[in-house]
């Protein structure tokens, strides 16, 4: 498995993380499986940390997912 490209920036105050993902599905709030593994944390995890979220659909398909972090 190929990890999705994932780019940092650093900004007065902030630091941005953007990373690609393929498939065009949006992100989404679930419940946590603290049972079988099959994730559910990243994404409450991410809005409760950061400044700004921003989902980007990708020009050939796929999307962009990035994140104002304060530093």
């Amino acid at each position: 498995m190929v990890a999705p490209p994932l780019r940092l920036a650093a900004h007065p105050g902030a630091i941005e993380v953007a990373i690609e993902d393929p498939s065009p599905r949006l992100p989404r709030a679930r419940t946590p499986d603290l049972v079988d593994g099959t994730g559910g944390f990243g994404w409450h995890m991410l809005n409760d940390l950061a400044h700004h979220v921003l989902v980007t659909p990708g020009p050939e398909g796929g999307k962009t997912v990035r994140a104002l972090l304060p530093r």
